[in-house]
């Protein structure tokens, strides 16, 4: 759900549309709590969010083997 966020005085307001907070189950009144989507995280604050969670978190490590084919770069056609 996308939703419009405006500045009113000094605070912002979070703007949805009716329909779309009823589908939500969302009422007049209610507290909601609002997080940043992890797409908007930078690298590092993955990291420590990983950090944070414990090693149950950190992503296993893959070896693919030695480069071979178009996955090599090559800086020297300039």
């Amino acid at each position: 759900m996308e939703a419009k966020l405006i500045r009113t005085g000094d605070e912002f307001v979070i703007r949805i549309p009716v329909k779309k907070a009823e589908e939500a189950g969302l009422r007049d009144g209610q507290t909601v709590t609002v997080s940043r989507s992890p797409a908007f995280l930078t690298y590092a604050e993955m990291i420590a969010e990983m950090d944070r969670l414990g090693p149950a978190y950190r992503p296993e490590v893959i070896d693919w083997g030695p480069d071979v084919g178009a996955e090599i770069i090559r800086d020297d056609y300039t």
